[in-house]
């Protein structure tokens, strides 16, 4: 009986070794990263050369797969969905904090376990280089002496950059339809529209509007963050040049389903951090003008839970919010 006891005893040490070993050794095959939108545009792009330097660090293939759809909510709905074993992750953006206020979507970054934010680009105001407005303050005068009469695109209705102008005036105590906004299939249609003086005013991220600004046919004239762009010292923030607080831009970030397990959750915080902090990252994201951010964990959940408080206030301002569909 007691060489029984002993002989069990072993076997279930040996089968929790084996266990606890197998566990350890995640990832032991190659993972899925969904991105929500297309190939070539500029997250599928930061989604590559992440997933690229996370196999560096992983020692398994990561492979990204686009899984397009419904302004988002198809991509970022397989992210929620996937099962939570470390095996599928992928690249959460801005629209995850607008989603739900819009009505697409029941969604929220609740839903998913946060790895790491990546990226951060900031909304910049540009006006065509033939404008007379030559500082934020001259085109605030203008909007406040003849509402409605300026108009803004960049984006779709509702979009990122419709709700950038829109918070902007909201912050400064003007109606949000004091700059009439004209839906576009993007920044880069907008743009053009803007040099041809279709449009006065264009809200996108610098990187975004770099063509038309370096061709000479447009002008920058504020950023919405903390801290001036690198890319254009010259920009001066909304703070410097009219007072005001207002902050918006996209981001881009990496997260799995909600339950990951705490050592795939401690193992991919390390990796990321490392890929972001590396030359090589850094390298690429300036050479195509992408701003690089930071938060790890608990503190990316932070942010996008402020984010999405902040989109909740300024949709409902400009009459976008919708209810959820059942």
């Amino acid at each position: 009986m007691k060489t029984q006891r002993l002989l069990k005893l072993a076997v279930a040490v040996c089968a929790s070794v084996v266990v606890g070993a197998a566990h350890a050794a995640w990832p032991e095959r190659p993972i899925t990263m969904i991105v929500a939108w297309g190939a070539g545009g500029g997250t599928d792009a930061t989604a590559r050369i992440i997933a690229s330097l996370l196999e560096k660090e992983l020692g398994q293939p990561v492979n990204v797969v686009n899984r397009t759809g419904g302004n988002g909510v198809v991509g970022h709905a397989a992210i929620a969905k996937a099962k939570p074993d470390g095996y599928t992750l992928g690249m959460l953006t801005v629209e995850i904090a607008m989603m739900r206020h819009q009505g697409l979507t029941k969604l929220t970054p609740a839903d998913y376990t946060p790895l790491a934010l990546m990226n951060v680009d900031p909304a910049a105001v540009s006006v065509s280089a033939e404008s007379p407005y030559k500082t934020m303050a001259a085109l605030m005068e203008a909007i406040k002496a003849n509402p409605g009469k300026l108009k803004a695109s960049g984006t779709g209705q509702g979009g990122i950059w419709h709700i950038a102008i829109a918070g902007l005036l909201k912050n400064m105590g003007l109606d949000p339809a004091a700059v009439p906004f004209v839906p576009s299939n993007g920044a880069a249609p907008a743009m053009l529209e803007l040099a041809a003086g279709g449009i006065n005013i264009v809200p996108t991220s610098l990187p975004e509007a770099r063509s038309m600004i370096d061709a000479g046919k447009a002008r920058p004239l504020a950023v919405m963050a903390d801290e001036r762009e690198p890319l254009y010292p010259d920009v001066p923030t909304l703070k410097e040049s009219i007072g005001s607080d207002w902050k918006i831009g996209v981001w881009r970030g990496i997260a799995g389903p909600k339950g990951l397990p705490d050592d795939v959750v401690s193992r991919m915080e390390t990796a990321l951090k490392n890929v972001n902090e590396s030359q090589e990252f850094k390298d690429f994201m300036k050479k195509r003008g992408f701003g690089i951010g930071y938060a790890s964990g608990q503190a990316y959940g932070e942010f996008m839970k402020k984010s999405m408080d902040d989109f909740g206030e300024v949709i409902s301002a400009i009459g976008m919010a919708r209810p959820v569909a059942d």
